[in-house]
């Protein structure tokens, strides 16, 4: 969330146009009734929703729910861990561009430290929740903080994802020529560590590697711009306001808060939702070329990752 865009004078949300806690559990339900067995709470910043503990506690209730994560910034997540953790939360996901203060304020672009994330990460480690972190990596800015961040995991035991940086959103200024391709931080990092790969999973969005008998420890990469997964997709997303997103890259996406508010309309939720589904044909990734580069999408801080 870039200052230069979301400062003091952004007009954010009004209060009633953001979803209540039961009516997130009902898309919930209705997602676990097709299938759904896990959750993620994503953001801009979840932490900073009032009671989050409560709604994981909601969620973690639901029959069928396997798994409940949470990506985070972990600003807040030391104060947090403990009760999300008892509250059902199984893990978290962790922003950690660089564990350097210019860096990392340059990519966060609010100035903020990594000294508070990384109490945050040894805060969740220290509560039992399982916890990656994930680094968006630009060319020029934080290429080379890849191996302080391997180095960083490693020490911890937790596994390490490196994202390719993408064209999220319209005002992230994104340009083909900063992306630094997997490939080319897998072979670097593969010239020191004995880095193997492992089987994937359905679904999965990151292909992993990991040392031989270090438990925990792994190096992921996401490559949604050089080799993208569109086709293997499983990810829905509803933003705050109520909208599902089938695509991260989507322009629009569905809304489900008049099924939710007006029960007069006795639309079945969970109908809706499968034929959402069943008819979507997002492949931004695989299209991505000048004809794409200006369509309106949804901003990442509204729609989470």
């Amino acid at each position: 969330m870039p200052v230069e865009v979301f400062g003091a004078n952004y007009a954010f949300l009004p209060k009633k146009e953001i979803l209540r806690f039961g009516e997130i559990v009902r898309v919930a339900e209705s997602a676990v009734e097709l299938g759904v067995t896990k959750l993620r709470l994503t953001g801009g910043e979840p932490l900073l929703r009032k009671e989050l503990p409560e709604l994981v506690k909601m969620l973690a209730q639901i029959e069928g729910v396997e798994d409940i994560a949470m990506t985070t910034n972990a600003a807040l997540l030391d104060k947090f861990a403990a009760d999300l953790k008892d509250n059902g939360l199984n893990r978290v996901t962790v922003s950690l561009d660089s564990l350097d203060d210019e860096v990392f304020a340059q990519m966060n672009g609010v100035g903020a430290k990594p000294a508070k994330v990384v109490a945050g990460i040894d805060a969740a480690l220290a509560v039992g929740l399982g916890v990656k972190i994930n680094a968006v990596i630009k060319k020029g800015v934080n290429d080379g903080d890849v191996e302080s961040l391997v180095q960083f995991a490693r020490e911890r035991g937790i596994p390490v994802r490196f994202i390719e940086y993408m064209d999220t959103g319209n005002v992230n200024g994104w340009k083909l020529d900063e992306v630094v391709p997997s490939k080319v931080l897998l072979e670097r990092l593969q010239a020191t560590l004995p880095l193997v790969k492992k089987a994937g999973k359905a679904g999965e969005t990151a292909t992993r590697y990991h040392i031989e008998g270090e438990e925990g420890f792994e190096v992921g990469f996401i490559s949604s711009v050089t080799a993208p997964f569109c086709s293997g997709c499983n990810r829905a997303r509803l933003s705050a306001d109520g909208q599902i997103f089938t695509c991260l890259f989507a322009s629009q996406g569905f809304d489900v808060k008049p099924i939710l508010r007006d029960e007069d309309q006795m639309i079945d939720l969970t109908e809706n939702l499968r034929d959402l589904w069943l008819k979507r044909s997002d492949r931004y990734s695989e299209l991505r070329s000048a004809g794409t580069k200006d369509l309106k999408k949804a901003e990442m801080s509204y729609l989470g990752g």
